[in-house]
Order: structure tokens, then C-alpha cells, then sequence
């Protein structure tokens, strides 16, 4: 899966058709908005919902509000009753921001992944901010701008980062505009049962079982405890879904995509507080957590889901410290309403050490990824087999048809429980988006042998967590797609091939995927890699693999993802995303210390006829021989034993040797390879202070 959030993005035929689409605008300029111009398919009419959202403001005397994506925990992908910028404004996407002013005009934020999908899904009634183009302001700078003196902003500090909200009361400063919390949010005022506003799921939660997490709850909770203690902290707030679901071992259904229950919990040296809708707790789980007739240091007591805020208020009297979480990359950290319930002077402001305790996964963990890699594998050989087998039949496949049957390929594996992210399937210029989605109004074209199709998915079973990328051609490649798709694989492959000393920063290794691309002047704009969770985000922090970010460095038992690509706007793209698990390497010589290199745990098979084998140097043919190996050993054996003889047989059709000792074109890419490890070298040499 690409590193940044994934949403749906809207085919490139649909550009082309409605309103001559041109990435050259004005400040908040939209499409389609002349009378002369009708409304494109997919435009949301949010009209009433902006009318009924002013009447409230001026009720709660609020010059403006605004509207984030998050929910109360900052997740990724918030249930759908927590999806209040899409009620307001129509737009879907994953990432954006909205701001309704009483009577200035709306106007939503968000970056160039969803220029086009925002300007069909807004209405004219809203501003189009794109951010990162010329003199498009900051939200803040924008408001201070267009609303008169005194003026009040809203916002609901449940549903905003604490690091978010203080860059917003830095932006205001000594103005006489005020950033008010409001914890009624209005929002939900006006969207509910009777507007449509759905309920949250009501699955309860469940225990994951100890031969899948591979420690017991009470034994996590006494290594946070120590680190609480070694921080000189009295006690800690985990808002973090994935967080929670980590730390006791319990699993649910609240969210899409991520197996985890709306829940927070204090950790204390004597006490394990959960604040739960307690109707998701059933027996089973409540014995696991030793929440009834339990009371001490080694049980949970259960609390309301809406008594947190209060109790930490109370709580914190008895308290000097309070660890709460702060931004650390991908991971937002708390809001602004846990921090304002405890006071400045004891608040332990730093990055949850969970983030680092999951990361880091155990042996039994270990393990689980590593089979679930392979069932996974499984279901994608079997998947492709039928797809190239139906395609060359003459049957006609469209892009939500691959992705609707690749989920079922893969819910038919032992321990699956479903993908753990929308598939992304895009076709010829569909897949130059990194983050397109098919859907009913963007599904278009049809699949032939004409260009490529990227296809981006993953798995959640008990065991573990996968995401795995691989572009294919059902006709006859170009040239230039034969190139581009090899330099996307030799990246991988060097990325993949490295051996290190432990102190590398991770954002250093991001160099050595993107020099074959770079070497002839070709680049993607988006990271190379992110943590992968073993039965939780497929997003995990604190794992970022960018040049532009990141500097921390990698541990054994990481597992993350090696994804670069090239997108020819209009045309195709390639991505090709293996997970790699880093791991402790022997090596010859011993100087300063410990080394790491990576180990493949996906074990799906390349596209050969897409593969330049003339540009590869030896060492690339070997690893792809080795990684080929590995396919028909581990992956083989499987689809046998299933009795998958199609996924078997086509597997095999696409492992075959390459010679490794052929005259090659890539003597320039191990000059390259060597500049880039030189570079990292003297990172490293900066980073010690010589």
C-alpha cells in the first residue's frame, strides 16, 4: 500500500470529460461552477447541511468552525459515524480539512492526492484550498484574513491533535480572534439518525489469543510500567486504538479496515483503567482482562467510554506526572482535549512508548507474519491465475471487479479476517494515482492487454498483517514500461539487498530505492516505506522510510514496506511493495558493533515479461533468482497442500532462472548503488558529531 493515506480518486476519463480539468488555478478556484457548466457525476450537494451548521454557529455565537477528519483517537480510518468533513462537505477523501464560516464562505483544504476527486465532490458552495500550490494560505492565515476583529473559531478539541491545535494558536497569536473548544460539537447536532447519520458497529470485542500475540497483557503492562517509572511518570493516557488493542491483547470492529475497539485506557503503577462502551465487552473478555471482582494492579477496571475526561480531571490531583502522547510521525498523538484536562506543569509531553514496544515484534510474532506472508501469497497466485486465465478466454474485467474478487481469494485463507485496506486497482492512467480506488462513478475501464494494471492490497488474518503491490500487463509492454517497471524493481531489490550498521537513520536508506529512477531523471512522490503492525494498522508507526523525514533507526523484528514506483500521468504506473522484516546479519568482520540487513516475508512473483533482464547487474539476477527460489519453495508447498494446481502452475510459469552472468546495462546502477552507500556513511559519521 502506498505510504500516504489511502481515498478514492477518480479516473482520469472523468477528468478529461468535464470541465477541461487544469491543475493551474486560483486561490480556491473550482471547476465546473460557471452556469454555462453542468455539475459533474459525483458532486455533492451540501447546500442544506451548511445553512442548518450557520444557523447553529450563530446560536453558539461562533464566527467559524472547523472540521477535521479525526475521530477521538486521531485514527486512520475513522468509522463512518465519525465522518463528519464528509456530511458537511461531500468530499470522501482520507485527508483534508474543513472550515464553514457564519458568513464568509466555506472552504475545505487538502493536497494534491485529492485535487481532482475534492473539485467533483465539493459543491460550489465551497472553496477549493490546494495545498502546496502558489499562494494558497494556511487555514488560520485565511481566517485571520476574512474574519472581522474579535471574531471567535470553533472547534471540538476531542477530534484535533494537541500538536495540530497549538500550531493554530500559534498562527493566531496576540490577534483579537480567539480559537474557542467546543466540546457540543455542532456537527452532530444536526447530523443524526434522521438525517443519516449511521450508528457505530455493535460487534463486540474479542480476545487475540496468546499463540497469536505471543505475550500476555499483564506482562506488557508491567514493561510500560517500567518505562512510566524510568520517565519519572505516575501514570499514562493511550488513546491510540492500535495502541489499546496492543497492549490487552483484545481485537473488535469499530473502525474499517483495523481490527480494534473505540477504547482508551490509564496505565498507574497499581491500576489498568479501561473506558469502554462496556456492551462491547463481552464474558470472554472480561475474564481475560480480569474485570470483575478483581481489584489489583494485575486487573482492569472497566469506566464509561464518556467518563475519561472527568476522571483524568480527578485523577490528576494525585498525580506530579502524566505521560501524554505526542506527535510522532504517522502517529498524531493525543488531543487537545486530553491535554486540557491536566494542567501544564504535569504533563510529560513525548512519544508513547508503546509505539516502540509494538513495533518491535516478538518471536511468536515473527512467526505469525511470516505465515500469514505466505497464505497471502497463496490467495494472490491463485487470484492471478484465474484473472489471466478468464482474461485470455475473452471475458471483460473491470477494475472493481478485481478488487471485489481478490478480497474473496483472500478471505477464503485459514485465520483471514478481511483486507486491511481498500484495494486499489487502477488501470493504465488510473494507476498513475498512487491513491486511485475504483468505484461505481470512477470504474470505467475495462482491462486489456493495452497498458498496466497496478493492483495494491492486503490482508488482515489473526497471525499478522500484509501489504503487497504488483503491476502487471496482459498484452504487449512498451519499451519505456519495461524500463520503468525494471528501475522500480532494481530499487527494490538494492533497498532490500542492504546490510548495515545498526546506527543507519532509516530516512537514509530511502536513496537507495529511488537512484535507479533517479539516474535518468525519474521520481515518485510519496515514501518509500511505513511500519507494517502484526495483526493491527497497516500504517503502524514509527516507521518512515522518506529522504524528506525520519531519522530514527531500525531494530530487530521491524517489519515494513519496500514500495517504490513511477507514474506516468495519463498513462500508467508501477509500484512493486514487498514487506521486509529487518533482522541480524553475521558478518565477516565485527567493527563497532551490531549489523542488520532486511528479509523478505512477501513472496508474490514479479511480471517477467515486464523485467528487462539487460539492465540488471549480477547482483540484482542473483537476488531475484533467490527470491524466485524462495516463491517455489514456500509458496509452492502451500498452494499444494490447499490443492491450488492453477495459482501452482502459474507461479511457477513466473519464477523462472535468469542467467546471472550475461553482459548487462547496469554498470551506471552499481556506480550509483555505491555513491548512495558512501552517502549513508556519511550521515551516519554526521550523526555521531565527527
Amino acid at each position: 500500500m502506498e505510504t500516504s493515506y489511502v481515498s478514492i480518486c477518480f479516473s482520469v476519463f472523468v477528468m478529461l470529460i468535464y470541465a477541461g480539468f487544469s491543475m493551474s488555478f486560483g486561490i480556491g478556484q473550482r471547476n465546473s461552477c460557471s452556469p454555462s457548466k453542468a455539475p459533474p457525476p459525483g458532486r455533492v450537494d451540501t447546500s442544506r447541511q451548511l445553512k442548518e451548521l450557520r444557523t447553529r454557529l450563530k446560536a453558539m455565537a461562533l464566527d467559524a468552525f472547523i472540521i477535521t477528519r479525526d475521530d477521538g483517537h486521531q485514527s486512520e480510518f475513522p468509522a463512518h459515524r465519525d465522518r463528519r468533513y464528509t456530511y458537511i462537505s461531500g468530499f470522501s477523501g482520507s485527508d483534508g480539512i474543513a472550515v464553514v464560516t457564519r458568513e464568509w464562505g466555506a472552504a475545505l483544504w487538502t493536497d494534491g492526492r485529492y485535487f481532482l476527486q475534492a473539485d467533483i465532490q465539493l459543491s460550489c458552495d465551497w472553496l477549493l484550498m490546494r495545498i502546496g500550490q502558489p499562494g494558497v494560505p494556511h487555514l488560520m492565515d485565511w481566517l485571520l484574513d476574512i474574519l472581522p476583529e474579535n471574531s471567535k473559531i470553533g472547534a471540538d478539541p476531542k477530534l484535533v491533535p494537541n500538536s495540530i491545535w497549538n500550531k493554530w494558536a500559534s498562527k493566531i497569536g496576540d490577534s483579537s480572534i480567539s480559537l474557542v473548544e467546543v466540546f457540543e460539537n455542532p456537527v452532530d447536532r444536526i447530523w443524526n439518525s434522521t438525517t443519516g447519520r449511521p450508528p457505530y458497529p455493535e460487534y463486540e470485542a474479542y480476545v487475540l489469543a496468546e499463540r497469536f500475540s505471543g505475550r500476555k497483557w499483564e506482562d506488557k503492562v508491567k514493561d510500560l510500567r517500567a518505562k512510566l517509572d524510568a520517565e519519572g511518570a505516575d501514570a499514562i493516557v493511550v488513546t491510540a486504538l492500535d495502541e489499546v488493542a496492543w497492549l490487552l491483547n483484545i481485537r473488535g470492529y469499530d473502525v474499517p479496515f483495523n481490527p480494534m475497539v473505540h477504547a482508551y485506557v490509564t496505565v498507574t503503577p497499581d491500576s489498568v483503567n479501561l473506558y469502554v462502551n462496556e456492551s462491547k465487552l463481552g464474558l470472554q473478555v472480561k475474564a481475560h482482562l480480569k474485570s470483575v471482582n478483581c481489584y489489583s494492579e494485575h486487573c482492569t477496571q472497566v469506566y464509561s467510554y464518556d467518563a475519561l475526561i472527568g476522571d483524568l480531571k480527578t485523577n490528576q490531583q494525585k498525580w506530579k506526572k502524566v505521560l501524554l502522547p505526542s506527535q510522532c510521525y504517522n502517529s498524531p498523538g493525543a488531543s487537545r482535549a486530553i491535554y486540557s484536562a491536566i494542567p501544564p506543569g504535569k504533563q510529560l509531553v513525548t512519544s508513547s512508548p508503546i509505539i516502540f514496544m509494538k513495533a518491535r515484534k516478538n518471536h511468536i510474532e515473527i512467526d505469525g507474519m511470516r505465515r500469514a506472508h505466505i497464505r497471502d501469497a497463496v490467495a494472490l497466485c491463485d487470484f492471478f491465475a484465474h484473472f489471466e486465465e478468464s482474461t485470455a478466454a475473452g471475458e471483460q474485467w473491470d477494475e472493481l471487479q478485481v478488487a471485489k474478487e481478490l478480497d474473496q481469494f483472500r478471505r477464503e485463507q485459514n485465520l483471514s479476517k478481511g483486507p486491511s485496506f481498500s484495494t486499489i486497482a487502477g488501470f493504465g492512467p488510473n494507476g498513475a494515482y498512487p491513491h486511485y480506488l475504483p468505484s461505481d462513478s470512477s470504474n470505467v475501464l475495462l482491462i486489456d492487454g493495452s497498458s498496466m494494471l497496478v493492483l495494491d492490497s492486503g490482508g488482515h488474518y489473526l497471525d499478522g498483517t500484509t501489504d503487497v503491490t504488483r503491476t502487471i500487463h496482459l498484452g504487449t509492454p512498451t519499451d519505456f514500461e519495461r524500463e520503468a517497471y525494471t528501475r522500480v524493481l532494481m530499487g527494490s531489490i538494492q533497498l532490500a539487498s542492504l546490510v548495515f550498521p545498526s546506527d543507519v537513520p532509516m530516512n537514509s536508506i530511502d536513496v537507495l530505492a529511488r537512484g535507479p529512477l533517479w539516474e535518468v531523471g525519474l521520481n515518485y512522490l510519496h515514501g518509500t516505506g511505513h511500519g507494517v503492525g502484526a495483526f493491527l494498522s497497516v500504517h503502524e508507526a514509527p516507521i518512515t522510510i522518506s529522504y524528506t523525514t525520519g531519522n530514527l533507526t531500525f531494530q530487530e523484528g521491524y517489519f515494513f514496506s519496500d514500495e517504490p514506483g513511477y507514474y506516468h500521468e495519463g498513462h500508467f504506473g508501477v509500484r512493486l511493495e514487498n514487506v521486509l522484516e529487518v533482522v541480524k546479519k553475521q558478518t565477516k568482520h565485527h567493527f563497532e558493533g551490531q549489523y542488520f540487513s532486511f528479509l523478505p516475508v512477501t513472496y508474490v512473483p514479479y511480471e517477467p515479461k515486464l523485467i528487462n533482464v539487460k539492465m540488471l547487474n549480477p547482483q540484482h539476477r542473483q537476488w531475484l533468482n533467490d527470491y524466485n527460489a524462495k516463491v517455489r519453495t514456500l509458496v509452492g508447498a502451500e498452494l499444494k497442500r490447499q490443492h491450488r494446481m492453477k495459482g501452482f502452475y502459474w507461479m511457477m510459469d513466473k519464477t523462472g532462472y535468469i542467467p546471472e552472468h550475461e553482459p548487462s546495462s547496469a554498470s551506471g546502477c552499481i556506480r550509483v548503488t555505491a555513491l548512495l552507500l558512501t552517502a549513508i556513511q556519511i550521515v551516519v559519521l554526521f550523526s555521531r558529531g565527527l
